[in-house]
C-alpha cells in the first residue's frame, strides 16, 4: 500500500502503555481519512519497550519501528521519524496517549491549506504545576518567536513532510516546530483537541524541562533565526 500519512510515536520506557497504543492506533487506522501507517521510534528505552514494539510490528503490517542505540531525547526521536518517513504527510503522538489518535482527522481537514496543523489541548487533565509551567513557557516562547501558538507542547501534529525534513532540529526544538515552519514561509494553524490524564507510565518532563529549559532554547532559536538559510529553486536541468 502507498501511505500518505505517517504517525511517528516516540517511545522511552513506556512498556505499560504500548499494548494500549497498539489498540488505539489500530482503531484509528480503520477510520483514518488518508492511508496511514505507524512508525515507533524507540529512544533508547531501558525497559521492555523494544521487545513489545517488535512484537507489535510483527503482527501489524502498518506498524514499523526504528530503535536508537542510546537515549537521545524527544527532539532527536521526532527528527529521526521525520528523516525516516517517505509519505507526503507526517505527524506524531506521544505514547502516553494523553491525546486521542482519532483527532488526527480533525487536523488533516486543514493540512491542504497549511504546512503544519497542531493541536491545542482543550480542558487539560494535568496537575496545576504542570499546567501553569506550560502556560508560562508558552508565553515566553510566543514573546520570542511571535508564532501565535498557544500550546506548542501538544503532542498531536500534522506536517507536510517536505517542510518537516528541512527543520534543523536540536535538543528541545520540538517546542518550536511552528516557528521553524514559519522560517520556511510555511503557514501554521492550531485546532482544539481532546486531552486525557496519563493512566500508565511516568511523565518524562519536570519543571526544568517545561520552564527553564525552554527559556534557554528561545535564545538558541533566535540565533538560528538569524542564521537560517531559506531558498526556492526556480529552474533546474533535471
Amino acid at each position: 500500500m502507498t501511505y500518505k500519512f505517517t504517525i511517528v510515536v516516540p517511545v522511552y520506557n513506556e512498556e505499560e502503555n504500548l499494548e494500549r497504543v497498539e489498540t488505539e492506533l489500530s482503531k484509528y487506522l480503520d477510520i483514518a481519512t488518508v492511508p496511514t501507517y505507524v512508525l515507533f521510534v524507540n529512544d533508547g528505552s531501558k525497559d521492555n519497550s523494544q521487545a513489545l514494539i517488535e512484537t507489535i510490528c510483527e503482527r501489524n503490517e502498518a506498524f514499523e519501528y526504528i530503535s536508537f542505540k542510546e537515549n537521545r531525547g524527544l527532539s532527536a526521536a521526532i527528527k529521526a521519524g521525520f528523516d525516516h518517513v517517505e509519505s507526503e504527510l507526517v505527524g506524531y503522538i506521544d505514547s502516553d496517549l494523553q491525546t486521542a489518535p482519532e483527532d488526527f482527522n480533525l487536523l488533516l481537514e486543514h493540512i491542504d491549506a497549511h504546512a503544519l496543523v497542531t493541536g491545542v489541548r482543550a480542558n487539560r487533565k494535568d496537575s496545576f504545576v504542570k499546567n501553569m509551567s506550560s502556560r508560562i513557557a508558552n508565553g515566553i516562547r510566543r514573546a520570542f518567536t511571535h508564532d501565535g501558538m498557544d500550546d506548542t507542547g501538544c503532542p498531536l501534529k500534522v506536517i507536510r513532510s517536505d517542510y518537516a525534513k528541512r527543520i534543523p532540529m536540536f535538543r528541545g526544538l520540538h517546542r518550536f516546530l511552528p516557528a521553524m515552519i514559519m522560517l520556511q514561509n510555511g503557514s501554521v494553524t492550531q485546532i482544539p483537541v481532546q486531552h486525557f490524564p496519563r493512566i500508565a507510565g511516568t511523565a518524562k518532563f519536570g519543571l526544568w524541562n517545561r520552564l527553564l529549559g525552554p527559556l534557554m532554547d528561545c535564545f538558541a532559536y533566535l540565533w538560528m533565526k538569524k542564521k537560517y538559510i531559506n531558498y526556492e529553486i526556480e529552474k533546474s536541468s533535471k
